[in-house]
């Protein structure tokens, strides 16, 4: 993660037949980021709890709801000026809270939609991880997007991404290439795979507005990825597994989630990441999980990791017809997916 502000002063002295190519509107990014406050707390030992916050209106700070809950007194911190918090929404299952401050010089963010993402879409958070007094930045990526649960009407998309943020970026924002804010960074699970990250959708800040509003802190409540590990929905239930390459487990619950949701892309990708995984000591569930990345590619042939997965598989096996046919279908989605694909596949031009 690094300063967004040392990013834009390295870009800017990149020559002009190059900035095209970084996709992005410096002075947009720029906006977002500043739009970014620190929020600051003493717990009951007298330690500092801190978390993040994203300027969503005149005065008003959104975040997650669990940075409020061992500090009775919380602030606004920039630098080293502090605004005073006056009052809160709480939706604490869903971990949102919208909170009205002494007046805040700074420009609220431009609101997005995170309806609007596309799966391998660029992205960037903006966050004060571990902390730190000046916002950081992590550019990634959209993995996938999901309803809250199955049958929900909420609006919005749970974003899981690969914008990394660490504790204190809680409550963070996740932006577009154009600033937009789309999500607030949430929750992550850790493994020796690597960590899983999600952001909540900030079309649910509009449901957030209505909810009555309080004067006491610590915020209580259970957020809807604490819940119990089996009641949570399926798309947090694989998160786990895969972080800490705990194959079995993810085969397990990817047929679950499958056959409550038989027709779900992401269901048939994670089954065909646990069988690879099993793979690795027992080359027959190969053969299975190239069933299921197709079954996740008939589903969503925008599915490009699926696409890539097979690709590997065809070219374990010595199929350089199926590997050049990926990279074709590869090129109908993204010509840059397909030449990172191609780079991985060790060809040259084309496969």
């Amino acid at each position: 993660m690094h300063s967004l502000v040392r990013i834009l002063i390295l870009t800017a002295a990149l020559p002009s037949t190059i900035q095209p190519a970084l996709a992005f509107d410096r002075a947009k990014l720029f906006e977002a980021y500043s739009s970014v406050v620190l929020i600051r707390g003493f717990n009951a030992t007298g330690g500092l709890a801190y978390g993040s916050g994203v300027v969503v209106g005149k005065d008003k700070v959104l975040t997650n709801c669990h940075v409020f809950r061992s500090t009775k007194a919380p602030w606004i911190a920039r630098g080293e000026d502090i605004y005073s918090i006056n009052s809160v929404k709480a939706d604490a299952w869903h971990d949102l809270c919208l909170v009205t401050t002494a007046p805040l010089p700074f420009n609220a963010a431009v609101i997005g939609k995170s309806t609007e993402l596309k799966r391998g879409q660029e992205i960037v958070a903006f966050g004060h991880s571990n902390g730190v007094p000046a916002p950081l930045t992590s550019s990634g990526s959209v993995k996938a997007l999901f309803d809250e649960t199955p049958s929900d009407s909420n609006p919005g998309k749970v974003i899981r991404s690969t914008a990394k943020f660490a504790m204190g970026a809680s409550g963070s924002g996740l932006f577009d290439m154009e600033g937009k804010l789309v999500g607030i960074n949430t929750f992550k699970t850790a493994g020796r795979a690597g960590s899983v990250h999600f952001a909540l959708p900030i079309e649910w800040l509009d449901k957030l507005e209505k909810q009555t509003e309080i004067s006491t802190f610590p915020i209580s409540g259970k957020a809807l990825w604490e819940e119990d590990e089996d009641k949570k929905p399926f798309y947090m239930q694989v998160a786990v597994p895969e972080s800490r390459q705990d194959w079995p487990k993810l085969a397990e619950v990817a047929e679950k989630w499958i056959a409550a949701e038989p027709n779900n892309t992401e269901a048939w990708y994670a089954l065909g990441l646990g069988l690879e995984g099993l793979g690795l000591k027992n080359p027959g569930k190969n053969e299975a999980a190239e069933k299921a990345y197709k079954q996740a590619v008939s589903l969503d042939n925008t599915n490009f990791e699926a696409l890539v997965k097979l690709g590997a598989l065809a070219k374990t096996r010595g199929d350089a017809a199926e590997v050049q046919r990926i990279q074709t279908a590869l090129m109908d989605i993204d010509k840059d997916i397909a030449a990172e694909y191609s780079e991985k596949m060790g060809c040259e031009l084309q496969c």
